[in-house]
């Protein structure tokens, strides 16, 4: 099998939020530049089975397709704030009744949802380039040149919905790939980051065409509290196609491979789609200092190997995983197991990648 191309951009580093607000207090920030460096030293250290390349810069129409328009003028007025100024979004506006105005810094309230997401002058760049890495990432695999590709998005998008951000997401990067390969045929989105992907799920809440299922923490007890439930099966045309299932605080491999191989996977057959899009968060890790659940480092090869199965193009969005020391070895982990996978599927996958290449 050919190297899986790595989608990334040296931009995407220029991101730097030092803190965020939580239950009262200022943390440390978790969602960090070093996790994306981590990662890419991890995967440039394997030549044989990883490429960088950097994609191409993602036009503000196509990110007009996913997102309120608003969403990317509050970002680039945020761009005009001075270099040593964060600013934190504090006033949160019951959104009936507000007259907004993007271009005034102090309405970002209005597009947020915690206080966890600051903006500063190069949030927006680095956010765009995440989301160019995904649209790049979702075209080599649509054209047929790759059955896998790897979008090293950071920061991280599956909490942005169409007109809010949040979560430390600012562009949902899953959609950005998703939507290019839904105008060919049926997609399927798997979310396997521990936190519910609320803005995926918003995006195609009422899609017939794109399944979203999502495997996390409880949202009872977990972030983002307000979604995630297993009733939230979609709504319109998109009912039933929107499946979450959510899991207890200290679920190990074991657990979590078996509902995988019980409810995720069969699902995704059952809506037989042709590309298959994965948001991959590694705060399942156990020891990840945000996420509650118990997976080590060989069950994600094991993850990766099952989701392969599906004998799907793929693109894998990155979304969280905040223990830095040992992401970099999730994260290949995870990207072995998949490619391992899809080269022993490779009768099936070249079926797909001859359909995609004569929709084009």
């Amino acid at each position: 099998m050919q190297p899986t191309p790595v989608l990334f951009h040296p931009r995407q580093l220029a991101h730097k939020p030092v803190y965020e607000w939580a239950f009262g207090r200022r943390l440390p920030h978790p969602e960090t530049s070093r996790r994306a460096e981590n990662i890419a030293a991890a995967l440039e250290a394997d030549e044989r089975s990883f490429r960088f390349t950097t994609p191409p810069a993602l036009e503000e129409e196509f990110l007009a397709r996913v997102h309120d328009p608003r969403l990317a003028e509050l970002y680039r007025t945020a761009a005009g704030l001075d270099a040593d100024r964060t600013f934190y979004p504090s006033v949160f506006p019951l959104r009936a009744t507000a007259t907004v105005d993007p271009t005034d810094i102090h309405h970002a309230g209005y597009f947020c949802f915690d206080s966890g997401s600051p903006l500063h002058h190069m949030t927006f760049e680095a956010a765009r380039w995440s989301a160019s890495c995904a649209h790049e990432a979702s075209r080599l695999v649509a054209v047929g040149e790759v059955p896998l590709a790897y979008a090293l998005c950071r920061p991280p998008g599956h909490h942005a919905s169409r007109d809010m951000f949040g979560g430390y997401c600012y562009f949902n990067n899953a959609a950005i790939a998703a939507l290019p390969l839904g105008k060919r045929a049926r997609v399927a989105i798997v979310d396997i980051d521990f936190h519910h992907g609320n803005g995926t799920q918003d995006l195609f809440y009422r899609s017939s065409s794109v399944l979203f299922v999502s495997i996390h923490g409880d949202p009872r007890e977990f972030y983002p509290y307000y979604s995630g439930r297993a009733d939230e099966r979609g709504a319109g045309r998109g009912v039933g196609f929107n499946v979450n299932l959510p899991l207890p605080r200290g679920c190990d491999g074991q657990e979590y491979l078996r509902v995988i191989d019980e409810r995720v996977v069969p699902t995704i057959r059952d809506f037989d789609p042709r590309y298959l899009v994965i948001s991959a968060g590694f705060d399942t890790y156990k020891k990840d200092p945000i996420g509650a659940f118990a997976l080590e480092t060989d069950d994600y090869h094991a993850l990766g190997e099952r989701l392969a199965r599906l004998a799907l193009p793929t693109v894998v969005v990155q979304e969280g995983g905040y223990f830095t020391a040992e992401l970099g070895s999730n994260a290949r982990s995870f990207l072995l197991g998949l490619r391992d996978g899809l080269s022993n599927a490779r009768p099936a996958h070249r079926r797909h990648a001859r359909r995609a290449t004569r929709g084009a």
